[in-house]
């Protein structure tokens, strides 16, 4: 499978919140978060999962892959804009190693959509 690594993704990293006592919480403050653009990656369809019940939900999963030698900076929490879509990052990205240089970063990206009756959040 031939990639082609033409589109660009903006990577969202907002700092945790320190509540008043100084302790950092694991909140996110969205507002203050940065924004980095990253190109020359492939972006591909990953899983799709729909849940029924009371409430039901569409998770979508993207995967990212870098081109040999480059890495991109992201850690879970973060969040990305791939394809018109704010993701989150889902775990750890995956740093492949050969000959004892980094080849290529993969990562997923998770959005999860539900709604009640005909109403989506």
């Amino acid at each position: 499978m031939t990639l082609h690594y033409t589109q660009t993704v903006v990577v969202v990293r907002a700092p945790h919140v320190v509540d008043r006592y100084g302790n950092t919480t694991s909140d996110r403050d969205w507002p203050s978060a940065t924004r980095t653009t990253v190109r020359r990656v492939a972006v591909q369809p990953g899983t799709t999962e729909e849940a029924g019940g009371d409430r039901r939900t569409v998770t979508t999963g993207l995967r990212l892959i870098t081109r040999r030698g480059d890495d991109v900076d992201l850690v879970p929490g973060d969040r990305v804009v791939a394809l018109g879509r704010l993701l989150d990052v889902d775990g750890e990205p995956a740093r492949y190693v050969a000959s004892r240089r980094h080849h290529q970063t993969e990562a997923r990206f998770e959005e999860v959509v539900g709604w009640c009756g005909s109403e989506r959040t």
